[in-house]
């Protein structure tokens, strides 16, 4: 048995399923299953009750997960350990930042590191919403801003910003419009970048566009927004992105596409704050500085 057989019985035991396990560990579903049944085989118990629709902890399963969520949080707190241990005296706060954040709220995240200068050094941490979780859960990250929604055990969560979200369109069809209905987009297809790219919370916004009859869709194999948008502007297609035109993530505009408001879809993606609970409650200058990042980061849009 190897950490690692740990882990992906925990990302397993906390989705209920193998296929959104494998996704959030970016590996297949198959060799997932195997590594599995190998902890199964080594531990002598049978964790999974399995059939070709559900899968549920066993009572050795349930057993189990405390034990290895606290075995591999000791784990991933050894390099943070360490480095409490063996660095130098003035502190550093790493913080994770996704993609595309507001201007704004990059204003903000300026004023806390100024504000935190005398103290400590702010360190940033690009990634994927996603990642970021991970790292934080590992203890590599004292907090992160993430893309909402998140549920992950042990994690606190605080918003700091709502963005509403409208269509991109062809401005061939819609350019003369200030708005437009679900409804009127039924016959067009529906175009977004990587899965991989796109914030848990288009999970949600899949579900209410099958809700409006819209079934139509083109998943490009990139990252490139850009791409995304120069296809809707061929005609017969939409994608969704921010309203604002002051977001980072407002890449798809160009001469020839229009973002309008929904007219019966309040679609809008926050950001948040994350940090690990149990690191906070144990650690008074980092609950002080995770007080500190809410005070400053949170407010209404500019």
């Amino acid at each position: 048995m190897e950490m690692f057989h740990l882990r992906y019985f925990v990302a397993v035991a906390e989705n209920l399923s193998f296929s959104k396990a494998a996704r959030q560990l970016h590996m297949a579903t198959s060799p997932l299953s195997q590594r599995v049944r190998d902890l199964e085989r080594d531990l002598g118990s049978v964790l999974f009750e399995r059939d070709s629709h559900h899968v549920q902890l066993t009572e050795a399963g349930a057993a189990l997960l405390p034990i290895a969520k606290d075995v591999l949080g000791r784990f991933d707190d050894i390099p943070w350990r360490l480095r409490q241990a063996t660095g130098p005296q003035r502190p550093e706060v790493y913080i994770g930042i996704p993609p595309g954040l507001h201007p704004s709220l990059r204003e903000r995240l300026k004023s806390f590191e100024q504000r935190c200068a005398d103290e400590c050094d702010v360190k940033r941490w690009p990634g994927s919403s996603s990642d970021l979780l991970a790292g934080v859960q590992r203890g590599e990250l004292a907090m992160a801003l993430v893309h909402l929604p998140v549920h992950a055990e042990g994690i606190e969560v605080f918003e700091v910003m709502r963005e509403p979200l409208g269509a991109v369109l062809p401005a061939s069809e819609f350019g003369s419009r200030t708005s437009v209905s679900l409804h009127e987009l039924v016959d067009h297809t529906y175009v977004s970048p990587a899965a991989r790219m796109l914030p848990s919370y288009f999970d949600e916004v899949e579900v209410r566009l099958r809700a409006a009859g819209i079934h139509r869709r083109m998943a490009l194999n990139t990252g490139d927004y850009g791409s995304t948008s120069e296809f809707v502007a061929n005609g017969g297609a939409f994608t969704i992105s921010m309203l604002d035109p002051e977001s980072g993530m407002q890449k798809h505009r160009n001469e020839n596409t229009v973002v309008l408001p929904f007219e019966d879809f309040d679609a809008a993606m926050s950001t948040g704050l994350i940090w690990r609970q149990d690191r906070a409650e144990g650690h008074c200058d980092l609950r002080r500085f995770i007080e500190s990042a809410k005070s400053e980061l949170s407010g209404p849009m500019a």
